[in-house]
């Protein structure tokens, strides 16, 4: 039972870092890097490096490898006589299973599965058959890892015309593309309440979008310089019109841009559960291993775009000019530190999640993602990055209870959509968000 102590650590250590990921992103995206003393809010240049921003997600994967390099050492020459580092993970039945009276034949491996510490299943393979994912196979990771770079890089650039909370609700279209493609490439089977749902969670999406649009976050845009010489008034309805124009504009191509993601995401998911089907590998060195080719490939294509783009007079100082990205980053201690952070807690959440993963069910995972919509909607309303919207709470609650009848958290309306059969699970390798 002492290990079921850690539990509730992990649960808050993962809704912390889950937390930070998006609020400390978002606060590098407010700092001033050039023309900070212009008296013209349109001159003014805040951090604008969604690439760089991709590679500090990859680097943080990639540090994962620290952990199962101690985990290693640990279990070779401290721990030989704990039998529960080396007995390997076996997956238990979910709660609803039928529990058997067989005796004493059951006993060993459910006092094992509670007995192992949970912060290290992460590290343990499963005991199944399946091949080990190792010498060339693991370079199929490489696939999922792309999928990873442009998603993330792309609801990177989105983050910087919206408000965080919303980029966080906008992230919730994810379940929508995760369900068609599992139909499609996976053939997996929905029922019809699910279909419903996944409509549900679109019409979420698009409320969210709309109180975007209709109340533009103030921190993406500044405001509009003032001619001398006009009224108190026309200075008002200048600068209101000014900043609904552009700043819709913005804020819907900036949902477009995170919605549009979530089909990376949800392809990187559904490649992680083909490949994890047929081969066996410790989640979190898959993470790690994703870590080190996205950030590879990243490397790769931020070098081929500053020479390409970066460096050209339409390029500088945009979102492909490396050089500029280097010097903002080590120029500036605001940005430097926070991009420590954001490298510490995404290998922290991948940490945390995996080990919540394997740990509780699919109910209470999808209650921690919306806690976590939750606190990050909290603390941006408390530090003056966005404003209270009624609509915001309307598109929050359609996203929650779809992706909660989805997940049979809630019962369906009707008596006839309920299923007397447990449904099969989509991604039964239960992925989760790298960041």
């Amino acid at each position: 039972m002492a290990t079921k102590a850690v539990i509730p650590f992990l649960i808050a250590m993962m809704l912390l870092t889950g937390v930070c990921n998006t609020l400390l992103t978002k606060y590098q995206d407010l700092q001033c890097v050039r023309n900070c003393d212009s008296t013209d809010p349109e001159k003014i240049q805040r951090f604008s490096q969604p690439v760089i921003q991709t590679a500090q997600m990859f680097i943080g994967e990639a540090g994962c490898w620290l952990v199962i390099a101690a985990f290693t050492l640990y279990s070779r020459f401290f721990a030989k006589d704990a039998p529960l580092l080396h007995r390997g993970y076996e997956q238990v039945g979910s709660e609803d299973s039928t529990i058997i009276d067989t005796p004493d034949e059951v006993a060993p491996t459910s006092s094992t599965h509670e007995e192992t510490i949970p912060a290290i299943k992460p590290l343990i393979p499963n005991t199944d058959e399946r091949i080990p994912l190792v010498g060339w196979r693991v370079f199929l990771l490489a696939m999922p890892a792309c999928c990873d770079l442009t998603g993330t890089t792309l609801m990177n650039v989105g983050l910087l015309f919206v408000a965080a909370s919303i980029y966080q609700m906008t992230r919730g279209a994810l379940i929508l593309f995760v369900g068609l493609f599992s139909v499609v490439f996976l053939h997996r089977k929905i029922y019809l309440y699910q279909w419903s749902a996944l409509f549900i969670v679109v019409a979420g999406v698009a409320v969210v979008g709309l109180a975007g649009a209709i109340a533009p976050n103030p921190q993406a845009q500044p405001k509009p310089p003032v001619p001398p010489g006009m009224s108190l008034v026309a200075i008002r309805d200048a600068v209101k019109a000014a900043a609904v124009s552009s700043g819709a504009l913005q804020s819907i191509v900036g949902v477009f841009m995170i919605a549009g993601a979530q089909i990376f995401t949800a392809t990187q998911f559904v490649l992680e559960e083909w490949i994890l089907e047929q081969y066996a590998l410790e989640p979190l060195k898959v993470v790690g291993w994703e870590g080190v080719f996205g950030f590879l490939v990243t490397f790769v294509g931020m070098v081929i775009l500053h020479l390409a783009i970066g460096r050209t007079d339409a390029g500088r100082n945009g979102y492909f000019d490396m050089q500029e990205g280097w010097r903002e980053v080590t120029q500036y201690p605001s940005i430097a530190v926070t991009s420590v952070l954001i490298m510490i807690s995404i290998g922290g959440f991948n940490f945390f999640g995996l080990s919540i993963t394997r740990n509780v069910s699919a109910t209470a995972r999808s209650i921690l993602d919306t806690c976590r919509t939750l606190f990050i909607w909290i603390v941006s309303l408390g530090l003056g990055w966005e404003t209270f919207k009624w609509l915001q709470i309307v598109g929050f609650a359609l996203l929650v209870y779809g992706t909660f009848l989805f997940n049979d958290i809630v019962r369906p309306p009707l008596k006839a959509c309920v299923q007397r059969q447990k449904p099969e699970p989509l991604l039964p390798e239960e992925p989760i968000e790298h960041m």
